[in-house]
C-alpha cells in the first residue's frame, strides 16, 4: 500500500507543509483577507491638475487597485485641488480624495454642507510650498512680490488657499498689492518662463512632474519662506495651525537648488472619504494604499514617504470605519 510520504521524511515533510501553509496563508490574509471575494462596483476619486501630484498619485493607485480588487471601476476625476477635492466628497460628488489638512480644517470651520460626514483613510506625504521666479528675476524674498504678477493658484485649489494665507503673513494683500493670476500648475512655468507671469505659487509633494522639465534646463529658482512666515500664519486662526516650517530637500529640484536646501511650508496630505462609505471597501482601499507604496513610490517619489506608523493620524478628521478596522488588523 502507497503512502503519500515516506515513513522516514514524514516527520520533516509535515512540518514543512505546515509551515508553507502558514506562509500562504499570511500572504493571503496580506492580500486577499480571510480569502474573501473583493469589493466590486464603481467609485469616484477626485484627483487634481493634470501636472500635478494628486493627479499621478490618483493613476498609480487605481491600477494597485485593480490588482486587488478586479471587479472595483475606478473613475477619476480632475479637479482645481483640495478645496474642490474636500468639497466633492462631501456633497458625494466623489467618493475617495485627496487633500491638505488646511482646506479640510476650513471646510470644517465653514460648516461647509456635508463637512460632518468626512472621514479619513491615511495621512500620506506633504505638501511644500514652491514660490517660483525665473533665474534672473529680482524677486529674492517674498516682500518682493509687491506690485509684481503673481499667480497664486486656480479658483478652489489648495494653492489659492495657502497663496493667499502666505501673502498675508508677510503683510502684502493678495488682491491689492499685487496683480494676481489664477495659474496653476499646468500653466504657470510656461507663463513664467515666457514673462507673462512674475512668480507663482505651488504647494505640491516633491517633486512635482509639472516642474521637471523647467528645473532640468535651469530656467527658474525658488524664493525662500521663512520660518517667522509660519508663526504669523499660525496667528490667523484655527485653520492655520497645520503649517510648519521645513526645508525643501537639496535633492528635491537638483539642477536648481545646486546642493542648497530651501527654506519653506508644508502641510500634510490626507486621503479621506465619508462616514456612510462601505467599511470592508474602506478597509480594502486603505490595505492597498499601505502596501502599494514601494510600487507607486518608484514613479511618484512623494509616496515614498506613505508609512503605516503614521497614516492613522488624519486629524482634524476622524477615521472612517474601514480604516479603523485596517489599523487594529496590523497592530503588532
Amino acid at each position: 500500500m502507497s503512502k503519500l510520504f515516506p515513513r522516514a521524511g514524514g516527520r520533516r515533510a509535515l512540518p514543512a507543509a505546515a509551515a508553507g501553509a502558514v506562509a500562504l496563508g499570511l500572504l493571503l490574509w496580506w492580500l486577499l483577507p480571510l480569502g474573501e471575494k473583493p469589493p466590486s462596483g464603481t467609485i469616484v476619486f477626485s484627483t487634481g491638475t493634470s501636472k500635478g501630484v494628486y493627479q499621478e498619485y490618483g493613476e498609480r493607485l487605481r491600477t494597485e487597485l485593480a490588482r486587488d480588487m478586479p471587479g472595483l471601476k475606478v473613475k477619476l476625476l480632475n479637479s482645481a485641488g483640495s478645496q474642490e477635492n474636500v468639497r466633492r466628497v462631501a456633497t458625494g460628488k466623489a467618493d475617495f480624495t485627496i487633500a491638505a489638512a488646511d482646506a479640510v480644517q476650513a471646510y470644517g470651520l465653514a460648516h461647509g454642507r456635508g463637512a460632518g460626514n468626512l472621514r479619513g483613510v491615511a495621512r500620506l506625504y506633504d505638501d511644500y510650498v514652491h514660490l517660483v521666479v525665473r533665474g534672473d528675476s529680482d524677486i529674492h524674498g517674498i516682500e518682493d512680490l509687491r506690485h509684481k504678477r503673481v499667480a497664486t493658484g486656480l479658483p478652489n485649489s489648495g494653492v489659492r488657499l495657502i497663496a493667499d494665507r502666505v501673502l498675508r503673513a508677510a503683510g502684502i494683500d493678495p488682491h491689492t498689492d499685487i496683480t494676481p493670476a489664477a495659474d496653476g500648475i499646468d500653466t504657470g512655468p510656461d507663463r513664467l518662463e515666457r514673462g507673462g507671469i512674475d512668480a507663482f505659487f505651488w504647494s505640491g509633494g516633491l517633486p512635482t512632474k509639472g516642474l521637471a522639465a523647467p528645473a532640468e534646463k535651469g530656467a527658474f529658482r525658488f524664493v525662500p519662506l521663512d520660518g517667522d512666515l509660519v508663526t504669523e500664519l499660525h496667528a490667523q486662526g484655527e485653520e492655520t495651525r497645520y503649517y510648519r516650517a521645513t526645508n525643501m530637500p537639496e535633492s528635491a529640484y537638483p539642477d536648481v537648488q545646486h546642493g542648497v536646501e530651501v527654506p519653506t511650508i508644508a502641510v500634510a496630505n490626507l486621503l479621506m472619504t465619508r462616514a456612510d462609505m462601505d467599511p470592508r471597501l474602506t478597509e480594502w482601499v486603505t490595505r492597498t494604499v499601505i502596501k502599494s507604496r514601494d510600487g507607486i513610490g518608484a514613479h511618484v517619489h512623494s509616496a515614498q514617504l506613505v508609512d503605516l506608523r503614521t497614516a492613522i493620524y488624519t486629524d482634524p478628521l476622524p477615521l472612517q470605519e474601514g480604516a479603523r478596522r485596517y489599523y487594529r488588523s496590523v497592530k503588532p
